[in-house]
């Protein structure tokens, strides 16, 4: 069993350090922020004063966060991961940041001894509390290797993609795929309930064919329902999708149906729903139509 520090427990990270600890990990957790949470502390997790703590007592940190900057604070500040290590422990960042900027921190670390995997999951707050979120890894074989038993306890799929900053470029590709499919998905049941079908018929249709689709199962569920309380809020895909469009200016790629995606987030956003579900894009495209579908 290894030693893991878990920075990050918020509503994906949480549950993550849960499995972790259920699988006999013994784990350490910050307080540098906010007192750590008492399940994990009830179950035996150990709680630290800082990072930099954190990763003294551990072999292995993994990082949880929200954005880039984010992780470059965990990583480099005075009581950060990089002020506690020491040569042979892994980083492990499975938040959702810029490939570019993962290369460099994965550098920086490499330079003190240590091996550096990015790792950002797919499959949203319902995949972290079922241990079945997809992890797209880049990083050497055997950190991968190393890690490989941690990530079969968080997660169902699990695939080393190639590189440092390979797994984020995985993940911002994910997310585009996920944008444009809540997009149209959106765009079906609006048109559907406006011409006057049962949009719930529709779906249930749509479902048997070449349509389905993960999106439309989930989400098109939390549509009809109208149930729009955050598992993956609005505003961090936004953050995504920027990861996508700011990568696709510098490489002079066009990405015009993420481009349009982003703004009926916009919508969303200015509407005051940055922190709804994303599936909640649909709300942007009733605006637009004056029509709302249930």
């Amino acid at each position: 069993m290894s030693k893991v520090g878990f920075i990050g427990t918020g509503i994906m990270g949480f549950p993550m350090a849960q499995h972790l600890q259920k699988a006999g990990h013994e784990l350490f957790v910050s307080e540098h922020r906010s007192a750590a949470r008492p399940e994990l502390l009830e179950a035996g997790a150990t709680a630290l004063p800082t990072i930099k703590a954190v990763t003294e007592a551990a072999d292995i940190i993994i990082i949880m966060v929200p954005d880039t900057p984010d992780v470059e604070a965990v990583l480099f500040a005075d009581d950060g991961v990089a002020a506690g290590l020491s040569a042979g422990k892994l980083v492990i960042d499975m938040s959702t940041v810029s490939p570019l900027e993962t290369k460099a921190f994965a550098q920086k670390i490499n330079a003190l001894g240590c091996d550096y995997l990015d790792a950002p999951v797919s499959g949203g707050e319902v995949g972290a509390q079922n241990a079945t979120l997809t992890i797209m890894v880049g990083g050497p074989q055997t950190a991968f290797d190393k890690a490989l038993p941690l990530f079969e306890v968080m997660g169902g799929n699990v695939t080393l993609i190639g590189d440092n900053g390979d797994g984020q470029t995985c993940k911002v590709a994910n997310n585009i795929v996920v944008a444009l499919n809540i997009e149209a998905v959106s765009e079906a049941l609006v048109f559907a309930a406006k011409t006057g079908a049962d949009p719930e018929k529709v779906r249930e249709a749509l479902m048997g064919g070449f349509a389905s689709s993960k999106v439309l199962e989930v989400h098109g569920e939390r549509m009809l329902k109208r149930t729009f309380e955050p598992g993956f809020r609005i505003r961090l895909h936004q953050k995504d999708l920027n990861l996508a469009l700011d990568g696709a200016r510098e490489m002079g790629i066009a990405l015009p149906n993420t481009a349009s995606t982003q703004e009926l987030f916009n919508v969303c956003a200015a509407k005051g729903g940055k922190d709804w579900d994303h599936s909640a894009l649909i709300k942007a495209l009733e605006t637009m139509s004056d029509f709302e579908i249930g």
